[in-house]
């Protein structure tokens, strides 16, 4: 869904002629870049020469990935407690998430000196549960997917009367993450697009915000994992659809709903939602691993897969918003690899052999001549489908690209070898 850039803009003054009324304004932003002075870093902006190539005109990374906790979360988060009543402190806070919103909360309660009680899935990376409670809150392991965390959590404020802070869905919370926008303009002035990830919406619908109230003339686009894209079908309907069940690696960006607040915000300020695909999301977080030496997870990576996916159509200079580097190694791991596969530098075969002494070795002076760097090799011999002196090898092997796969495998069928797969 595409929205050209010539729109109405809405500015301050024409805040209360709106109907609805807008739930935000460009003020709003700027008490809370005030509020989070000495709270959280304005964080650096870096250029990256392989896009920029790529592109044909400046790419720069804003590394949120570098903000305290990791990610931009602790922004909103940080204004939305700083801005309850003295009563609502005094009742604490509870929230749920997976990960960065979870870290923003409990590093926000604990400098405003609030209880924070959090909710995690079971099944949440144990490095991100350490440091939610490293920051101080009370960490509460409920339920298998986020959807029955939250239930949890909405449950405990009702109790408890705790202080439920939504990750996304509040002013207070756009508000923050609208910061990271006002900071773009200051440190790269001349830029004429901002490319954003977007889950809920909040981080995109702030950004917007803060930059088209100034800069009405750039180009805000939002970009979401196919397997978890709510929000092109929600700008084509004009109101939040639900995805069922959204699949990505990219957990934070993998949500089921846009939120009512920012899907109003993106749906009048950003100029276009695109998709991205798991191979996409994979090769970007291997280019910002390999090339830019930053840690991002793939979230963060989507604005870098977006480029990587179609780089002829960004008006430059462009700043990617690199939104968090929180990754589970277990996860870093797997998308290694599978980014490996899609760049074609990692492959993996299974080969019919005789089942006799050496013909592994023999097998392996063949990858060894290829040139081929062998990962892993295992053997399988009791398949009922293999003959009495055959069996079956897997190897994983790293590789200098595409052609080299190709040249690899013809090397093994020309030796004799049946490739199966």
């Amino acid at each position: 869904m595409s929205f050209g850039t010539s729109r109405p803009v809405p500015r301050p003054a024409h805040h209360h002629a709106h109907h609805p009324p807008h739930p935000l304004i460009l003020d709003d932003i700027r008490g809370a870049q005030k509020m989070l002075s000495g709270v959280a870093r304005m964080t650096a902006m870096e250029g990256s020469r392989y896009l920029t190539q790529l592109v044909g005109a400046p790419v720069l990374f804003k590394c949120e990935n570098l903000q305290r906790t990791g990610s931009f979360k602790l922004r909103g988060a940080y204004v939305r407690i700083a801005g309850l009543s003295p009563e609502e402190r005094a009742a604490g806070v509870v929230a749920a998430s997976a990960g960065n919103h979870a870290q923003g909360v409990a590093l926000a309660s604990t400098l405003l000196g609030v209880r924070s009680t959090v909710f995690m899935p079971v099944g949440a990376p144990l490095p991100k549960v350490a440091a939610t409670r490293d920051y101080g809150a009370e960490v509460r392991l409920h339920g298998q997917v986020v959807d029955e965390t939250l239930a949890a959590a909405e449950e405990y404020a009702r109790n408890t009367g705790a202080v439920f802070i939504h990750p996304f869905d509040h002013p207070d919370i756009i508000a923050g993450q609208g910061t990271v926008g006002l900071e773009i303009l200051e440190q790269c002035p001349e830029v004429r697009t901002i490319v954003v990830g977007i889950g809920g919406g909040g981080l995109a619908a702030g950004i917007a915000l803060a930059v088209k109230s100034l800069r009405p003339d750039i180009r805000v686009i939002g970009v979401q994992a196919a397997g978890a894209a709510a929000y092109p079908p929600s700008l084509a309907a004009g109101r939040p659809m639900v995805v069922e069940s959204p699949q990505t690696m990219a957990d934070g960006i993998k949500v089921g709903r846009p939120g009512d607040i920012p899907f109003q915000l993106v749906q009048e300020l950003v100029d276009e939602v695109r998709t991205v695909s798991e191979d996409e999301l994979s090769s970007a977080l291997l280019l910002c691993l390999e090339r830019a030496k930053l840690v991002v997870e793939p979230a963060g990576a989507s604005p870098v897969a977006a480029l990587l996916s179609d780089p002829g159509s960004f008006r430059g200079p462009v700043v990617a918003v690199l939104s968090g580097g929180n990754v589970d190694p277990v996860l870093m791991q797997r998308i290694l690899r599978h980014g490996m596969a899609a760049a074609g530098r990692y492959l993996s075969l299974r080969l019919r052999v005789t089942d006799r002494p050496g013909a592994l070795a023999t097998m392996l002076g063949v990858l060894s001549v290829a040139d081929a760097n062998v990962l892993d090799v295992s053997h399988v011999r009791t398949d009922p489908r293999l003959g009495l002196t055959e069996a079956d090898v897997e190897v994983h092997l790293e590789t200098k690209g595409p052609a080299h796969c190709t040249e690899v495998a013809a090397a093994l069928r020309e030796a004799g070898y049946t490739i199966l797969g």
